[in-house]
């Protein structure tokens, strides 16, 4: 229960690694706040974990809009009185092109989603976050630090959060608050495998070989460490990267192909997740021909 009694707000808390967050939150005894768009299973989220005696309520809205981000932080306040941690996870990957054929709605979708979301709730939760000294996380990328070919923009709109991480961190920091940011690798949603996703097939069936871990990382495995950085343990931990990608980062070729069967196994699962491959579900995803 490290997380007993604080008040969180998870963006993109519906699908993939937002719900793995929400689940393993309400186990550490967080209240939550869960936050998605309105065709996101953001209410069937909170509903799971209110069934499971945890306590969350589901808010629905864009959070790239001003008066939506704003809300946000205010229904927060209303059912629970204060904010300790923002979780700032909200984000999409749906374009696979390179870069004189990305689509600039696709581009400017990419940077409303994922920057801007983040810059707005942010802004917004910072002077409720003054008054308990509570953190910010933000979920990055090892494609915000590496670059990303066929998916310039994925990867410098989480370069963008790294140094935005960053900078909140030594600008709060006198206030006593705390951010940091988690750069996950490939991760067993709906991004990196199954029809209709942004990675063709056959670029899926080569994933695991090139983690030197030999293996995609799991939501639930990526919500372990979120929750670590969220809680009082992590008390000297400020603007920090954390990487979480297998080994990809310092990889020098595909390393996971040498990994043995029984070691590409993933961790038997704990959290209750349903809808870790249903991120792209109702999204516009764009390949170049």
């Amino acid at each position: 229960m490290r997380l007993k009694g604080k008040v969180a707000i998870v963006t993109g808390a519906g699908t993939g690694i937002g719900e793995a967050i929400a689940h393993k939150f309400s186990r550490e005894g967080a209240l939550l706040l869960l936050a998605g768009l309105p065709g996101d299973p953001v209410q069937d989220v909170a509903a799971a974990i209110v069934a499971a005696g945890g306590k969350a309520e589901a808010f629905l809205g864009d959070l790239s809009e001003e008066d939506q981000a704003r809300e946000c932080v205010e229904a927060a306040i209303r059912r629970y009185g204060r904010i300790e941690v923002l979780v700032n996870n909200a984000g999409i990957f749906i374009a696979n092109a390179e870069t004189d054929e990305y689509r600039i709605e696709d581009f400017d979708r990419t940077i409303r989603a994922n920057n801007r979301t983040a810059f707005l709730m942010t802004k917004f939760a910072i002077p409720h976050l003054h008054k308990t000294r509570g953190n910010i996380l933000f979920t990055g990328s090892e494609a915000g630090i590496n670059g990303s070919a066929n998916f310039t923009p994925y990867g410098a709109s989480k370069a963008f959060l790294h140094a935005f991480a960053k900078g909140v961190a030594l600008e709060q920091a006198k206030y006593g608050v705390r951010a940091n940011c988690v750069c996950p690798g490939a991760i067993d949603t709906a991004w990196t495998r199954g029809p209709g996703g942004p990675l063709s097939s056959e670029i899926q069936q080569t994933i695991d070989g090139m983690v030197p871990l030999g293996r995609r990382g799991t939501p639930e495995e990526m919500a372990n460490i979120f929750a670590f950085l969220a809680s009082d343990e992590a008390s000297y931990i400020t603007g920090a990267l954390l990487l979480a990608d297998g080994g990809v980062t310092p990889a020098k070729g595909p390393m996971g192909q040498f990994v043995p069967d029984e070691l590409r196994r993933a961790p038997a699962a704990t959290l209750p997740l349903r809808h870790s491959h249903d991120g792209l579900r109702g999204k516009q995803v764009f390949h170049a021909k």
